[in-house]
């Protein structure tokens, strides 16, 4: 029997970037087999040198 996670998991070795990346194929959104992702990016400007 496979064991059940309460968390999210990615098989070891695999390009988590790629992977993540990769549109899910129509048979496998039919089938429920997909994930939704949401990308969160930081962008920080320094602004304590420049004139105003």
């Amino acid at each position: 029997m496979a064991k059940q996670h309460d968390f999210p998991t990615i098989a070891p070795g695999i390009d988590d970037l790629e992977e993540l990346n990769r549109r899910a194929s129509n048979e496998e959104i039919a089938r429920g087999e997909y994930t939704k992702v949401t990308t969160l990016s930081f962008d920080e400007v320094d602004t304590a040198n420049k004139p105003l």
